[in-house]
């Protein structure tokens, strides 16, 4: 049996000791009738429920202990810190418990990121899409039920674009926040990387939970974060004020335009996707 090979950047080609997956096809109609797939849509239905119930929560909450006009205290609460923790954390959680089960996207930048590099079919992304959106607006819906007193008050947890900022400054944001985190979601889940790096005992959710964080810290004071299109909709689905919807598109069009490019960087040029294809239509030619 011969051995995997890899192209070099010289053309030539080296054995590899890692198995990258097929190709996902585009259309794979045989999904529709496993049990497996309906598994996998619940459970990135009850993740993103989950991920935006407890984050919204706390978002709602860091509001209320801070204001001062109904008895809050302006350094009470979790601050800005405590709120990228519950965003980061959450996804640490969730990706750990779903990701044997649906890849634990929780995210449909994830899910386009991971569409365009083959790694899931189209039929898959967008039903996942349906889950987490649908998962969402149930998750802060939760909130609204069961904080009425506070939600409308303190803004319903949606993101909107925080004044000063431009559009073109936001849009940017939501597309370099993005990138950083689809960018690690291809990086920890790497065969090529798990196989170098078998003896260093990396567990993935962490470093994915750890690129939420770092980008809460720095986005929140400019968009309140996005970078997850369900998030969005779903805390502008329920709280429903023009303010949520009048930069909206912007929560989706730059998440997908920062997943497309980490996909893009990822798979052609540090996987050398492109250098492959390339040695492979060259030694066809010769043959």
């Amino acid at each position: 049996m011969t051995k995997d090979l890899e192209v070099t950047e010289r053309g030539s080609f080296t054995a590899k000791d890692y198995h990258d997956p097929p190709p996902a096809p585009l259309l794979d109609s045989a999904e529709l009738g496993k049990w497996s797939f309906y598994r996998a849509l619940i459970a990135e239905f009850v993740a993103t429920l989950l991920f935006l119930y407890v984050t919204v929560l706390t978002v709602i909450g860091y509001k209320s202990q801070s204001d001062v006009n109904h008895n809050g205290d302006v350094c009470g609460g979790v601050g800005i810190l405590g709120i990228a923790w519950a965003f980061g954390g959450m996804i640490f959680i969730l990706v750990y418990c779903t990701a044997g089960i649906s890849g634990g996207h929780i995210n449909p930048a994830v899910t386009v990121g991971l569409l365009l590099a083959r790694k899931v079919s189209l039929i898959r992304a967008v039903l996942y899409i349906v889950a987490q959106s649908l998962g969402a607006i149930a998750g802060v819906g939760l909130v609204k039920a069961f904080q009425s007193s506070y939600y409308d008050r303190y803004g319903g947890g949606a993101n909107e674009l925080s004044a000063g900022y431009s559009t073109g400054v936001g849009l940017s944001a939501e597309i370099i926040g993005t990138f950083v985190l689809v960018y690690t979601v291809f990086s920890a889940t790497d065969p090529k990387r798990v196989a170098r790096d078998s003896h260093v005992p990396v567990l993935a959710p962490l470093p994915i939970g750890f690129a939420v964080f770092m980008v809460h810290l720095a986005t929140i004071p400019i968009t309140g974060t996005g970078i997850n299109p369900a998030r969005s909709l779903g805390a502008a689905v329920i709280y429903n004020k023009e303010k949520a919807w009048d930069d909206h598109w912007i929560f989706w069009v730059g998440p997908f335009i920062g997943a497309a490019i980490a996909a893009f960087y990822h798979q052609f040029i540090l996987r050398a996707g492109a250098a492959k294809a390339l040695g492979s239509f060259r030694s066809g030619t010769h043959v």
